[in-house]
């Protein structure tokens, strides 16, 4: 059986199996030190440049006497080796690959996975490993999400408190969104630019792109407790470790924790511009992703600075405000030859620059992010039910990522090629540890992989399962704890009984309910 995931575009399984005797030689083409075989003029295992291939594509030929694989760039042929790595499953013991042909290329251009580090910080020897995985499914960008609110996680040299406060939280929210519970623990952690420098070469030799996220004008906190004079009202105020409303309107009795820097300042821009050209410098990816979500505009409409602004430039109203500053961000980016992508919630502004490239989020559908994208808008498809892996597989079963189409979401047919791709999401506020993250990102990455990767029409629900089943030892191997399958598909009554406890226990309750029945299930010899 031929079990790749994800699903090559054209696969032919053929009589016979190639037998590998000892360590596999290689000839190249190209450099490929990823692959650690010795280099033989006589080897079985051919690696040939073809330029007539596609950017990432890739053929493989595997006979009873000779592997050959062409590829017109080296990206593909590594991708060409991440499919007979799981068809050999050498590090699974087996000696055997079945002899086939098989055609591949991507679907989408851009297949993502994103990691929140501000709520919870991993560190560099976890980054790599996410890597290393996306690598395995084929997936070409990590986006990399740095600072929010709650931790300031970028060291940034000309201002250095965004690290020495921004990074620092004195306790942290736990037991779900609807709680009010903290542990009253310190809370730090940070990347230097070295730091930066290490894990983006480390993912571009196995071609993913890492392109950061640096939020503003909302999720801003971490970095006015260090720099308290970039909102509208000079408070001095610590980095929160709640997430959302709950504990600053229940038990702290404060209205207004919820505060954007001011666009009206013009020291404010020049922070802004002083931390894109920081950060720019460590990314070489032609885009810069600035969040521009859940931005509040209380506080501008009461700010002279603000209000001046307005009145300076003929704005309508706040919601063009933002849009007059991502405007002055991506003429900024522009200037170093990268592209501004914010959240689709950046699209109320009526005055926004149309060169933006807008990632469409939200739980409800959004009629500017439908028109945006069906009127030429460069897009990236992120939707909540089906890509946002931080919440359980109570409320989102792993089918809802594979079934994903963006017809569903307002997409015309016509339209689907102004989608740069999809993207998975993985939010920490309540994923704290490795264990909490495989969790939840697999089996979900595998899918999310098949919908970046396979064509629509290629697809199918139940081989896919078939497949995941064979990919399970993998799992096992590479010590990733994954979701079973009454975890990530819970089905019949029982199911739905069960669906509907884990999602209430993860609003208001056990947030690790499901990692801890996952780990009963695997007990009993659940896979």
């Amino acid at each position: 059986m031929i079990s790749i995931i994800p699903k090559p575009s054209e696969c032919k399984q053929k009589d016979g199996f190639f037998t590998c005797q000892g360590a596999l030689t290689v000839k190249s083409d190209f450099m490929l030190e990823l692959l650690k075989c010795e280099r033989s003029e006589n080897s079985t295992l051919v690696i040939i440049k073809e330029s007539s291939l596609s950017e990432e594509g890739y053929t493989l030929d595997v006979t009873k006497d000779k592997i050959e694989i062409k590829a017109a760039d080296e990206t593909g042929a590594y991708y060409a080796l991440q499919s007979l790595r799981q068809l050999c499953r050498f590090e699974l013991g087996e000696s055997k690959i079945p002899c086939c042909h098989i055609e591949d290329k991507p679907r989408f251009k851009w297949r993502g996975l994103h990691l929140d580090e501000s709520r919870h910080f991993f560190g560099k020897e976890e980054v790599k490993r996410f890597l290393d995985n996306m690598f395995m499914m084929k997936l070409n960008v990590f986006h990399w999400h740095l600072t929010d609110d709650q931790g300031w996680r970028i060291e940034i040299k000309k201002y250095p408190l965004l690290t020495e406060k921004g990074s620092v939280r004195e306790y942290t929210q736990i037991n779900g969104w609807q709680s009010t519970d903290v542990v009253n623990e310190r809370y730090e952690g940070f990347y230097t630019q070295d730091d930066i420098r290490e894990i983006v070469e480390y993912a571009g030799k196995r071609g993913i792109m890492v392109v950061p996220e640096i939020d503003f004008p909302a999720h801003s906190a971490s970095a006015i407790a260090g720099y308290p004079w970039l909102a509208c009202r000079e408070l001095f105020r610590d980095v929160p470790g709640y997430f959302g409303s709950k504990i600053p309107v229940l038990k702290l009795k404060m209205r207004d924790w919820n505060r954007p820097v001011c666009p009206g300042k013009d020291t404010t821009i020049d922070f802004i511009f002083d931390i894109i050209d920081e950060v720019c410098e460590l990314f070489p990816a032609p885009y810069f992703h600035i969040g521009g979500d859940e931005a509040p505009k209380d506080e501008w409409k009461k700010c002279p600075c603000c209000q001046q602004r307005i009145k300076d430039n003929n704005l309508k109203n706040e919601e063009d405000l933002q849009g007059w500053l991502n405007n002055q961000i991506l003429e900024h980016l522009k200037s170093k030859g990268k592209r501004l992508i914010g959240w689709n919630e950046i699209l109320k502004a009526g005055n926004l620059d149309k060169s933006v490239v807008v990632q469409y989020w939200t739980p409800k559908r959004d009629k500017n992010a439908e028109r945006f994208v069906n009127n030429g808008g460069s897009m990236i498809m992120s939707n909540h039910h089906s890509f946002y892996f931080d919440m359980p597989y109570g409320q989102y079963p792993l089918k809802y990522t594979y079934d994903y189409k963006p017809e569903k979401f307002g997409v015309n047919n016509k339209n689907v090629s102004n989608i740069l791709g999809v993207e998975g999401e993985n939010w920490t506020e309540w994923t704290d540890s490795r264990e909490m993250l495989d969790c939840r990102l697999h089996p979900r990455m595998e899918a999310l992989a098949e919908v970046a990767w396979t064509e629509d029409g290629n697809k199918d629900w139940q081989d896919f399962i078939s497949r995941l089943n064979e990919f399970k030892p993998f799992f096992e191997k590479l010590d990733i704890n994954y979701a079973v399958d009454s975890i990530s598909m819970p089905k019949g009554i029982g199911g739905a009984v069960n669906r509907t406890k884990r999602q209430k226990m993860f609003y208001k309750g056990d947030t690790h309910l499901e990692v801890k029945l996952n780990k009963k299930f695997k007990a009993q010899g659940e896979k």
